[in-house]
């Protein structure tokens, strides 16, 4: 019986398929797994059983990747999930930003005592005219699960769609329109987009990565979205830009003192993926990406180790080694195994950075004296029969 600790709430609609090997529990000691969304886990000291975390959503800020990857703890997160969620915030940003809809339904809030305010608005509307988004050059920044769904949405509203994704992936290629065009200098982004939204992951190499410089490229009148992660933008540099001008509107979906109540900046409170169908899609995603870890063993959208799949094991037993990424690691784990006169049909392996993840299938029945002597090679973080 596996054990799964929830230290967010997690729609039921994903711990319900966890299936009846598996219990929800409430102490966080005694648990295998864990699903969490939001909780900071960087404080946290988790028990030695303490095989996985599963973050039901993109963003894993709020826990301690190269720490736990240390400890031989896989974290997974739900990439894509709630794509849809936050390309629809998004694309509705652009539009109230470009027709001022606040503008107009608040003075319609305002206004609700007069009643001739039929007639008032003919003449106050001309204050909230806008412009169509239809025509305008849109820079997408990243083109991920959610910036791909952002720029094909927008090619089909009629705009000029600008992508620019040093290291985007193949399948997420696939997944672009031919319309968008492709480019390779993000500063042709800054001077030639009427709007900019930015979708990247949080680096050291993105953190604060729209700066004063990046921002004094932009052409005059530009609006720029940020609905990714608020420190990848220099905010007070932003609010400045806004202040003088240049910028003609910020729209961020992360309030902090910086940027809220201020003029032509329109703030929301970390909304994008909050919706009932992202929350049940990270939900069921994040218990799939469990399952298939403790049942079988593959690791699919870690974000501290790499993409290994076995598929389901063929074989009598299987073994699975969260180890450094050093020389002679494979070397030592089938020598061990030919020591011990086990065969391995098949080993799969696979390097990220400082780690690296194998499963081995070997024809005999899996005991403690084949994972301790796994154990005690050098670099060696975790050993688990699968089964």
């Amino acid at each position: 019986m596996f054990k799964v600790n929830c230290l967010n709430p997690i729609a039921a609609c994903g711990t319900n398929n966890f299936g009846e090997n598996y219990t929800l529990t409430d102490n966080v000691n005694e648990a295998d797994a864990i699903l969490v969304r939001s909780a900071a886990m960087h404080e946290m000291t988790l028990a030695p059983n303490t095989i996985a975390v599963a973050r039901a959503g993109a963003g894993v800020n709020n826990i301690p990747l190269d720490r736990f990857a240390e400890e031989g703890v896989v974290v997974f997160n739900t990439p894509g999930a709630n794509a849809n969620g936050v390309k629809e915030l998004v694309i509705a940003a652009m539009l109230y930003g470009s027709r001022d809809i606040l503008g107009a339904a608040q003075w319609c809030q305002d206004n609700k005592e007069d009643a001739n305010i039929a007639k008032t608005a003919e003449k106050a509307k001309k204050a909230f005219a806008g412009k169509e988004v239809k025509g305008k050059k849109l820079g997408v920044i990243g083109l991920g699960a959610i910036g791909a769904m952002i720029a094909n949405t927008a090619i089909s509203l009629g705009m000029e769609v600008y992508g620019y994704d040093p290291y985007v992936s193949v399948e997420a290629a696939w997944k672009i329109s031919r319309d968008v065009k492709h480019i390779t200098n993000v500063n042709d982004i800054y001077t030639d987009c009427d709007i900019i939204t930015i979708h990247v992951p949080l680096l050291d190499s993105t953190k604060g990565m729209v700066n004063a410089e990046a921002i004094a490229k932009m052409k005059d009148g530009v609006m720029f979205l940020n609905f990714a992660r608020d420190i990848l933008v220099d905010e007070e540099a932003m609010v400045k830009a806004v202040e003088e001008g240049h910028v003609a509107k910020y729209i961020t979906d992360f309030a902090n003192p910086t940027v809220v109540g201020k003029k032509n900046i329109i703030v929301t409170p970390h909304i994008g993926a909050s919706t009932e169908e992202s929350e049940d899609n990270c939900a069921i995603m994040a218990v799939k990406e469990l399952r298939d870890f403790i049942e079988n063993g593959n690791v699919i959208n870690s974000v501290n180790y790499p993409r290994v799949d076995a598929g389901i094991p063929q074989y009598e037993s299987r073994i699975t080694v969260c180890h450094k990424n050093i020389p002679n690691m494979l070397t030592q784990f089938t020598g061990a195994f030919s020591k011990l006169g086990i065969n391995v049909p098949e080993i799969v392996s696979k390097s990220r950075g400082d780690y690296a993840y194998t499963i081995i299938d070997v024809d005999a029945k899996a005991t403690s004296e084949m994972t301790d002597v796994i154990a005690n090679i050098e670099g060696v973080l975790r050993v688990r029969i699968v089964k």
